[in-house]
């Protein structure tokens, strides 16, 4: 998968809630939880459905709020794999809500 441009990246970002971009490679969000298990629970749903398309975030638990931290090694930056994998990560918040 090709690397995207960090403009457009950027650009695109502009549409979603939170995320920004960290060092030119990394896509990251914070998400707060009223509550410490509902963010587990969270944290599961992202796990599952990083494993079935076998790419995997950085994921940090404090306490009610989980970072999300994604990159493509391999293309060395951010890919359109990475930009449909937030927006479905977004999704999987919602539900929260």
């Amino acid at each position: 998968m090709e690397k995207l441009q960090i403009e457009q990246v950027k650009e695109e970002l502009k549409q979603l809630e939170g995320w920004k971009v960290e060092d030119d490679r990394w896509l990251v969000k914070r998400f707060r939880f009223s509550e410490f298990l509902t963010g587990i629970d969270f944290v599961n749903q992202l796990a599952n459905l990083s494993e079935e398309v076998n790419h995997h975030p950085f994921i940090s638990i404090e306490y009610k709020v989980i970072t999300v931290k994604l990159t493509s090694w391999r293309a060395g930056g951010i890919t359109e794999l990475d930009m449909n994998l937030i927006k479905q990560y977004d999704d999987i918040y919602q539900k929260f809500k």
